[in-house]
This record gives C-alpha cells, sequence and structure tokens, in this order.
C-alpha cells in the first residue's frame, strides 16, 4: 500500500470514525479474497486488485470492434456503456469517503489513501461508513479509528487525479468485490491531460 497525496478539498473538520459497529453490521467478509477485495495486499506482497467490470464480449469474425475488442453495435456491449455512463455521472454528483493515509502528521497534512496497481494509482473512496468498514474488516482493523475526508466525485477525478502526478484513477467501494466501481485514467473520466490513453488516440488519429 502507497499513501499519496492530492489535490483536493481540505477537510474544515476531519471526521474520525470507529467502525467496529459498522463492521459487525456489514457481514462476514471471504477470507480467500479480502486482501483483493481490499484493494491492497499486506506487507507488500502481491499487487492490490480494484473490482473488475464484466470482461468484453469476444469479437466476431468481419465485425467492427473497438480496442477492447469489444463489438460496438453489440445490444450488451451498448448497455454496459450506457449503465457505466449512468454510474459515472452519479459519481461525480456524489460526495464520498476518502480515508486519509497512515503516514505520521498533521491530518491537513496527510494524503489520500491510495493502491497501486498494474503501473497505476487508485485513490480508494468508500460510498458510506458501512463500505469503509467492510474495507476495514477485510483488512483486519476495523477496530481502530479512521480519519477521512468528504470529497466530491468530480473533484477526485478533474482536480485529484491529474495532481497524483502519475497515471491515476479513482477505486470506489474496493472491499464489495462486483458491486464496487473502478474509474481509470483514460479519456472521457479524468481531464485530457490525465488520461493514459490520450497519447495513443493523438498518435493514431496523426497518422
Amino acid at each position: 500500500m502507497t499513501e499519496h497525496g492530492g489535490a483536493a478539498d481540505q477537510p474544515q473538520n476531519t471526521p474520525r470514525s470507529r467502525l467496529a459497529d459498522y463492521a459487525e453490521m456489514s457481514g462476514p467478509v471471504q477470507s480467500a479474497s479480502s486482501s483483493e477485495a481490499a484493494g491492497e495486499t499486506a506487507g507488500g506482497g502481491g499487487e492490490p486488485a480494484p473490482p473488475a467490470r464484466g470482461e468484453p464480449e469476444p469479437e466476431a469474425p468481419g465485425a467492427e470492434a473497438d480496442d477492447s475488442g469489444a463489438l460496438l453495435d453489440d445490444p450488451e456491449v451498448v448497455a454496459r456503456k450506457r449503465e457505466f455512463a449512468r454510474l459515472l455521472g452519479e459519481f461525480r454528483r456524489t460526495a464520498v469517503l476518502v480515508p486519509l493515509g497512515a503516514e505520521p502528521g498533521p491530518e491537513e497534512e496527510r494524503g489520500m489513501l491510495t493502491a497501486d496497481f498494474n503501473g497505476i494509482r487508485f485513490i480508494l473512496a468508500f460510498s458510506d461508513e458501512q463500505a469503509l468498514a467492510r474495507y476495514a474488516q477485510a483488512r483486519g482493523e476495523f477496530a481502530r479509528e479512521w480519519s477521512y475526508r468528504t470529497v466530491l466525485g468530480a473533484r477526485l477525478l478533474d482536480v485529484a487525479v491529474p495532481a497524483a502526478g502519475v497515471p491515476c484513477g479513482v477505486a470506489l467501494d474496493c472491499a464489495d468485490g462486483t458491486d464496487g466501481m473502478v474509474f481509470p485514467p483514460v479519456t472521457g473520466i479524468v481531464p485530457d491531460a490525465a488520461a493514459v490513453d490520450r497519447e495513443v488516440g493523438d498518435e493514431a488519429r496523426a497518422g
């Protein structure tokens, strides 16, 4: 796990939440996948695994497909893209909880909690304290106090992500498996200057 700061709203009054009660309400977390669901591995052994969305449909012979191999005219793909666009819009309009990193120092100087996965840094965000409690439970740390900031989703994507200085996205509710969401640093989700696919797209158009 790595902790880094991002340019986001500074907390006016950083809440502290003792999550034991919430963890008890959250139900058990499967031990076999708890570290992956939590978006990190203890002690740095292995890589964090943000929740994955559905795999793209295989390309049919002669059918037009995008770079991922998904059929552009496949009704399921179209519906999936529309649903993701809806969820992205909802996330941008919603205030989420962003835990602070564990490095020492005043809370106002502590960075947001992040996890690196396949060369991309993800800011860990949670819909509510129950979702944060599930993450804390997966880490075996729900008995301690967690400090967090409340940040608008749009500000995370538009300000904190570019300020990271490395390819960076946002993982929402990463302890919830397929119920979580990943917002990768690609065009249409983050500013063009922070999108990892922008240079490839520009070169293709120039050619």
